[in-house]
């Protein structure tokens, strides 16, 4: 089995969610996403002590950690045999994603041959159907 070259634990800077203004309060605004105030008296956007922390660039991920999978790997997202080929070298750094609209048929070559590559497929046993007996 293939890993990572590097394996860097992902540091987080703020683990809670951004939650919207007086999202506890209205059922009408019960939406988790955060979404900025804009009224003119608005405590949170004045930012006042002690209310709903804004969300800030300061907030944002390292440039090395960016976009990294749990596993350790960056993710490249495949359509064919073709472009495997592509993470011949970078087996280390980068796995292989099947694309969702590549048939079954396909998908069994692409793991195929990743096999061979040694490159590592995060969803190879997708959409694959057992043979029967």
């Amino acid at each position: 089995m293939v890993t990572p070259l590097v394996k860097a634990k992902k540091l987080k800077k703020r683990s809670k969610q951004f939650i919207r203004h007086q999202s506890d309060r209205f059922m009408r605004i019960k939406e988790a996403k955060w979404r900025r105030p804009k009224g003119i008296d608005s405590r949170v956007r004045r930012r006042f002590k002690g209310q709903v922390k804004m969300v800030k660039i300061g907030y944002g991920t390292n440039d090395k950690h960016r976009h990294i999978l749990p596993n350790g790997f960056l993710k490249f997202s495949v359509s064919n045999v073709k472009d495997l080929e592509l993470l011949l070298m970078h087996n280390r750094k980068y796995c292989a994603e099947i694309a969702h609209n590549v048939s079954s048929k396909k998908r069994a070559m692409i793991v195929e041959r990743a096999n061979q590559l040694n490159v590592k497929v995060t969803n190879a046993h997708a959409r694959v159907r057992t043979q029967e007996q």
